[in-house]
C-alpha cells in the first residue's frame, strides 16, 4: 500500500489484540505473535524471533498504516528503536533486522574457576599482588573479583549450602528487569492519572538498592512531608511529587545531582529504587521543577526544613553559623558583579547567605538581595533565627564582614549573643598576657595560647541619652610565628578556650561549601531563566567612576606642573633676577601651565560635586538580568536534606567504624551505589545488601543497618517497613547466613 486506504475498518481481529494506530492490530502471546491490518493476518511469528517481529514492525511502517509513534507504543518500545529498525531494514534488508551481540569482543579470563581460586587464597591471608602472580592476571583484576564477586562465585567458593525448605520463598530473579507499567503511561497521557503508585520489583544484584539507606535519614529531614504539605498534588501525570523529589535526593546521593545527571544513570535501575518501571528523564524533571518553581514556595520550604532540624537537633541550634556564598555565573547574561573573596575578583555571580548549626550541617538559605551588606543581611535574619530557636539563649557567629559595634549593641539589646573577629588596625597585645588554655571537643583535645580581656567599642549616638561605648570581651589567639588573631564577643560565661573553639569552628561552613562544590554541585546552574532586574535598583553611578579617574590624572598633573615651576625657581640666578616679578615673567609659560593644573582640577572637583553617586539601574545597564530563583531553592533544599541524611548516618556510622573520620562518608558514597536483594513479604521490604569492599566496611554497614532497623521506617508512599540487611564478606568467617 502506498498510503492510507479509506476503507472501513474490519472488525475481525481478536478482541485480545491491542491497536497499532487506526488500521491495525496486534496479537502477542505464550506461542508467538500476529499482526492483523483491516482484520487480515498479515503477518505472524513464534515466540522467541525478534527479527520476524521487527519486521513486522517495519513492514506496517513501510507501508504507511500506521506511524512510528503508532508502532513504538503497540509493540511496546520506544519510537527512537523503531527508527532504527527502519534504518537498519533499508541498509541490509532482513539482515539488519538481526540481534547485534553486546558486551566484549573476546572471552573473559575470570572463569568461575579463577575466581573460586582468587576467594580461596584471599582466605589463606596472601595479598591482592601475592594473588595477582599465581592466576596471572593484573592486581587491578584480582581487586575487582574480591570487591565485586557475585553471589554464584562466592557460593561456589563456599561450603554448601542446605537446599530451601519446600514452603520457603522462591529464588529471586537475578536482575529482574520492572514490569512495563503501559496502561498507566497511557492513562497519564490522557491526564486521568495523579500519580502512580509505588510497585516493587523484587528481585536479586539489583543495582543502586543501597540508595534505600538514606530514607530513615531523609524522613527526620522532613522533606518529603513538609514538600507535600506545601505543594499538594501537582498536575496529573504518571510521575508526582513523591518520585520527583525522590529521584532528585537519590541522584545527589549518587553524585549526579543535576537533571542532566539522570542521563548517565539506566533508567530501570533508579526506577526499581523508586518503585516505578523506569526513573524520569531529563525532560520530565525540567518540567516538574518548573511546575514547582511556579509556586513559589521555595523560601517557605526552607523556612520548614530548618524549624525540623532544630526540632531535631537542638543542641546544635545554641550557635548558629552565618556566611555569605558567592555563586558563580560563567553565562553569557548580564549578571550583576559580585566580589569573591575564593577568586578574589569581582565576577557576574548570585550572593546567598547561609546559616550552619554547631555541627556544620546547613539549616538554612537565603538568596540575598544585590548590594547588601552582611550587617544587613544579619539584621534581616535575626526574626527568623529567634522563631526558629525559641526562648533559648542563641549566638550569632560571623567573620569580619559583618564587622559592624552599633549593630553589635543592636543584637545585644534584642537578647542575641555574639561571636566575630576583630577588625584591625590594632594594637597587638603584650606577649606576657598570653597563658595556655586547653579545650576538648569531640574526643580531640585543642590547645590555644590565649590572651583574654575587656574592651570597649565606640558607638554612634542616634538619640541622646544613648550609651556612647559597649563592653565587650576580647580573646586573642596567638600562634607559633607569632601571629595574634583578636576574637570578641558577648558571652562572659565561657571560657576562653571554649571562645576559641567556637569561633574557629566557622571552618566547617567553609569544609561544606568545598565539599558541597565538589559533590553536590552547590554552585551549578539548574536552570537557566532569567528575569528582568529592578530598573529602579541604585547602582554606583560609572560617570562617577570615570571623573575619579580624570581628578587623579588632574592631580597628577597639577603635581608635575609645580615641580617644573619649583624646579625652574631652585635653580634661579639672582644675580640676573633678583626679584620675583622677573623671575614669573621669565618663567611665564611654566607659570601658566600651573594655573591651568589647577583651574582644571577645580573644574573637575566641581564636576563630580554634581553628579550623584547611585543611578537607576535602567540608567546604566538596561538589559540587566538576575538568574531565577525559586527553582535554585527547591534544588538547595533537596541537596541540603541529602548532605544532612548523609551527615546523620556518617554520625552513626562514628562508634561503628574506627577510621569514621576519614572514611565515614567514601563508606557511604560506596554503600549507595550497592547492589542487592529486594522482597516484599510480611509488610516488610527487605533489603539485603552486598558486601563492600574491605571486611571491616561491610561489618560496619551490617551495624549500622540494625540500627537503622530499630526507626521502623516505612517507605515513602507505602506501608511497607525496611528492613535492612548485608551478605556475608567472601573473607569473613562469620558463620551468618547469605540472602535468601
Amino acid at each position: 500500500m502506498g498510503g492510507r486506504t479509506g476503507q472501513a475498518i474490519l472488525p475481525l481481529a481478536p478482541g485480545e489484540a491491542r491497536p497499532v494506530g487506526p488500521l491495525a492490530a496486534l496479537l502477542e502471546t505464550e506461542a508467538g505473535g500476529q499482526l492483523f491490518i483491516q482484520g487480515w493476518a498479515t503477518h505472524s511469528w513464534a515466540a522467541g524471533d525478534p527479527v520476524g517481529r521487527r519486521l513486522a514492525a517495519v513492514q506496517l511502517l513501510r507501508s504507511g498504516a500506521a506511524k512510528v509513534g503508532e508502532v513504538a507504543e503497540g509493540f511496546n518500545t520506544d519510537p527512537v528503536t523503531v527508527w532504527r529498525w527502519k534504518r537498519a531494514y533499508a541498509e541490509e534488508a532482513v539482515a539488519g533486522l538481526l540481534p547485534r551481540p553486546h558486551g566484549p569482543k573476546h572471552a573473559s579470563k575470570v572463569t568461575e574457576t579463577v575466581a573460586a581460586r582468587i576467594l580461596a587464597l584471599n582466605r589463606e591471608g596472601q595479598n591482592q599482588r601475592q594473588i595477582a602472580a599465581q592466576v596471572g592476571l593484573s592486581v587491578d583484576t584480582v581487586r575487582r573479583v574480591l570487591g565485586r564477586t557475585g553471589p554464584a562465585v562466592r557460593l561456589a567458593a563456599a561450603e554448601p549450602v542446605e537446599p530451601p525448605a519446600a514452603d520457603s520463598a522462591e529464588p529471586l530473579v537475578a536482575v529482574a528487569p520492572p514490569v512495563p507499567r503501559t496502561e498507566e503511561r497511557r492513562a497519564a497521557r490522557a491526564g486521568g492519572l495523579v500519580e502512580a503508585e509505588p510497585v516493587f520489583t523484587e528481585g536479586a544484584e539489583l543495582p543502586l538498592l543501597g540508595l534505600l539507606l538514606a530514607l530513615p535519614a531523609l524522613a527526620a529531614t522532613g522533606l518529603l512531608a513538609e514538600a507535600s504539605e506545601l505543594f499538594g498534588q501537582l498536575r496529573n501525570g504518571f510521575y508526582g511529587l513523591r518520585a520527583s523529589l525522590l529521584t532528585f535526593f537519590f541522584l545527589a546521593l549518587i553524585r549526579e545531582p543535576r537533571a542532566e545527571g539522570a542521563t548517565r544513570i539506566v533508567p530501570a535501575d533508579l526506577g526499581r529504587v523508586l518503585a516505578l518501571d523506569r526513573a524520569p528523564e531529563v525532560k520530565t524533571l525540567r518540567r516538574k521543577l518548573a511546575e514547582m518553581g511556579g509556586l513559589r514556595m521555595g523560601s517557605r520550604l526552607m523556612e520548614r526544613l530548618a524549624h525540623r532540624h532544630a526540632q531535631a537537633h537542638p543542641e546544635a541550634m545554641g550557635y548558629l553559623y552565618i556566611d555569605g556564598h558567592v555563586r558563580v555565573y560563567h553565562g553569557k547574561r548580564a549578571l550583576p558583579k559580585v566580589h569573591s573573596t575564593r577568586l578574589r575578583i569581582a565576577i557576574p555571580a548570585t550572593h546567598e547567605t547561609w546559616v550552619g548549626d554547631a555541627n556544620g550541617d546547613p539549616v538554612l538559605v537565603v538568596i540575598a538581595p544585590l548590594q547588601t551588606s552582611m550587617v544587613d543581611e544579619l539584621r534581616e535574619l535575626l526574626p527568623e533565627l529567634r522563631r526558629l530557636v525559641g526562648d533559648r539563649r542563641l549566638t550569632i557567629v560571623f567573620d569580619r564582614g559583618g564587622w559592624s559595634p552599633q549593630f553589635f549593641a543592636e543584637m545585644v539589646a534584642a537578647g542575641f549573643d555574639f561571636l566575630t573577629y576583630r577588625k584591625r588596625p590594632l594594637r597587638p597585645e603584650p606577649l606576657a598576657s598570653f597563658q595556655e588554655h586547653p579545650f576538648e571537643a569531640d574526643g580531640v583535645v585543642h590547645a590555644y595560647s590565649l590572651a583574654d580581656r575587656k574592651v570597649r567599642l565606640r558607638l554612634r549616638q542616634r538619640r541622646r541619652g544613648a550609651p556612647k561605648t559597649l563592653r565587650v570581651r576580647q580573646v586573642t589567639r596567638l600562634t607559633p610565628d607569632g601571629h595574634q588573631t583578636p576574637i570578641l564577643t558577648s558571652r562572659a560565661d565561657l571560657t576562653a578556650a571554649e571562645v576559641a573553639y567556637r569561633m574557629f569552628a566557622r571552618w566547617r561552613q567553609e569544609n561544606y561549601f568545598k565539599y558541597g562544590r565538589q559533590h553536590f554541585a552547590l554552585d551549578a546552574l539548574d536552570t537557566y531563566a532569567a528575569m528582568v532586574d529592578d530598573p529602579t535598583r541604585l547602582v554606583p553611578n560609572p560617570a562617577r567612576k570615570q571623573l575619579a579617574r580624570r581628578l587623579a590624572r588632574a592631580r597628577l598633573g597639577l603635581v608635575e606642573a609645580q615641580a617644573a615651576y619649583g624646579a625652574a625657581a631652585a635653580g634661579n640666578q639672582e644675580a640676573q633676577r633678583p626679584t620675583m616679578r622677573g623671575f614669573k615673567i621669565a618663567n611665564a609659560a611654566a607659570g601658566q601651565q600651573v594655573a591651568q593644573a589647577q583651574e582644571e582640577l577645580r573644574r573637575l572637583e566641581a564636576e563630580r560635586d554634581r553628579t550623584p553617586n547611585k543611578v537607576p539601574l535602567a540608567q546604566v545597564r538596561p538589559e540587566a538580568r538576575l538568574l531565577e530563583t525559586e527553582r535554585k531553592l527547591l534544588t538547595h533544599a533537596v541537596r541540603l536534606s541529602a548532605y544532612n541524611a548523609e551527615s546523620a548516618l556518617a554520625r552513626l556510622l562514628g562508634p561503628l567504624y574506627a577510621r569514621s573520620a576519614d572514611e565515614g562518608r567514601a563508606l557511604l558514597r560506596e554503600a549507595f551505589r550497592a547492589a542487592g536483594d529486594l522482597r516484599c513479604a510480611n509488610g516488610q521490604l527487605e533489603v539485603c545488601l552486598n558486601p563492600l569492599s574491605a571486611p571491616r566496611r561491610t561489618r560496619a554497614l551490617a551495624a549500622l543497618c540494625e540500627l537503622l532497623n530499630d526507626t521502623e521506617t516505612t517507605y515513602p508512599g507505602t506501608e511497607l517497613v525496611l528492613q535492612y540487611s548485608v551478605k556475608d564478606h567472601p573473607s569473613l568467617t562469620s558463620t551468618a547466613p547469605l540472602c535468601q
